[in-house]
């Protein structure tokens, strides 16, 4: 699952792991401000979008909108992560399928959903 986070004060990835989740399986790419973050979501193409609502130079709410009228495809899941739940509700309206204060964000079932390989994963014999 590739991953591009736009926080510009926690280590999305430390945030992560202290909360049990195994980023092995991850590929994230943490932009610590939004300066030309659609070109970033064009060139990485995640599958989850991380936003943080106060971020230099534009917030969040501004990358959304901007990503929502744009041509770049939008990301599979698109977490609003702001530390004011405010703010999460008013993304969530927007367009943001989550919103959760950023501090929980290790909690979200999405993480634990991640198996890349299928291993131990034995398809249904097919008759």
């Amino acid at each position: 699952m590739r991953v591009l986070a736009f926080e510009d004060h926690y280590d999305i990835e430390a945030m992560l792991t202290a909360g049990g989740v195994d980023t092995n399986a991850l590929v994230i790419e943490q932009r610590w401000n939004s300066a030309d973050a659609l070109d970033h979501i064009r060139r990485f193409q995640p599958n989850v979008l991380l936003l943080d609502h106060y971020m230099p130079p534009q917030s969040g709410h501004r990358v959304l909108s901007d990503l929502l009228a744009s041509n770049v495809p939008r990301p599979t899941t698109v977490v609003a992560m702001s530390s004011d739940p405010a703010k999460n509700d008013a993304m969530v309206r927007l367009g943001a399928d989550i919103g959760v204060v950023k501090f929980d964000v290790a909690g979200l079932a999405l993480w634990h959903d991640v198996n890349p390989s299928d291993e131990g994963n034995v398809p249904e014999k097919q008759d």
